[in-house]
């Protein structure tokens, strides 16, 4: 069954560029699982939102363990500790 994903993304503090690089990187691995990356914004206020939002799409969570597993993902498992305060991801469905 396919996925939608809205996942939101929180830099450390003075990480905000570093983040937004990080994503870049890990973003570009997901065509590799069969996925795709609808949307991705960045929040221009500095309240306490989200920095990032991104809307995924993934096959089947099959193709959602292989990407959070992928070997070059996990290879910036300490860039991302060091950029990511917070994440939350979200199962969503399309509305309009």
């Amino acid at each position: 069954m396919a996925l939608e994903l809205c996942v939101l993304l929180w830099a450390s503090d003075g990480n905000e560029e570093r983040l937004s690089e990080y994503e870049d990187i890990v973003l570009a691995l997901v065509p590799k699982h069969g996925g795709k990356v609808v949307s991705r914004v960045r929040s221009l206020s500095d309240g306490d939102g989200p920095l990032e939002v991104q809307v995924i799409h993934m096959p089947d969570d099959a193709a959602l363990q292989a990407y959070m597993g992928d070997p070059e993902r996990l290879a910036l498992a300490g860039v991302h500790r060091e950029v990511v305060a917070r994440t939350e991801l979200l199962k969503v469905r399309t509305i309009v």
